[in-house]
């Protein structure tokens, strides 16, 4: 059976967004975007129908990877137990720091500004602010519902990330990587989210 023009359109979306991915992290922001479009198999003119811009293309794919880290704070029962939320979401974002395709885009911006600050832009909005805006909205809730204090979620949030990621990324960025094991991003998680929870329960 064919696929209606909307699975198209999906389709070509996933296949963009996944070959920009490989395309990034292997030649860096300067990757050309005739090169994702060959690997997508699809037109540039296509990409730049979707996406506008290579900052937007970036854009779309740091968002996709921020819905999927925070998604814990949306699973079932997250809002009536949030540590076990917060220890699912720090796992998800040490794990992220940890692996080295997820990160070289950060550290490619990182090396390429000024060169390409809009790229480097895209990454800190869709990325680092957008995952703890989404973090600081689920605190508001639960200080809504009695079940935090919290007089600054945001704040709140960024004491948050803070805990897990801790040295971890400046390690990656400067090339210093130290293996971590699963039972020590465990015991690293399961702690911040624990201490977190003592510092903002009422």
């Amino acid at each position: 059976m064919p696929r209606v023009a909307g699975q198209v359109d999906l389709a070509k979306r996933q296949a963009i967004l996944k070959a920009a991915s490989e395309v990034f992290a292997a030649r860096g922001l300067h990757a050309p975007m005739e090169e994702i479009a060959r690997q997508a198999r699809v037109s540039k003119q296509t990409i730049y129908n979707h996406y506008g811009s290579k900052a937007e293309l970036l854009r779309a794919l740091i968002e996709m990877r921020v819905e999927t880290m925070t998604a814990p704070l949306d699973m079932p029962g997250a809002a009536e137990n949030p540590e076990v939320a917060l220890a699912i979401l720090g796992r998800q974002v040490l794990h992220g720091v940890l692996n080295q395709g997820a990160n070289s885009l950060l550290r490619l911006a990182v090396q390429g500004t000024p060169d390409v600050s809009d790229l480097a832009r895209a990454i800190y909005e869709a990325g680092l602010k957008a995952s703890r805006a989404r973090l600081a909205q689920f605190l508001t809730r639960e200080g809504a519902a009695g079940r935090l204090a919290i007089d600054d979620a945001a704040l709140a949030a960024e004491f948050f990330f803070g805990m897990v990621v801790g040295s971890h990324q400046t390690r990656f960025l400067l090339d210093v990587r130290e293996a971590v094991s699963d039972a020590e991003v465990e015991r690293i998680t399961q702690a911040a989210a624990a201490r977190f929870m003592r510092a903002y329960t009422p």
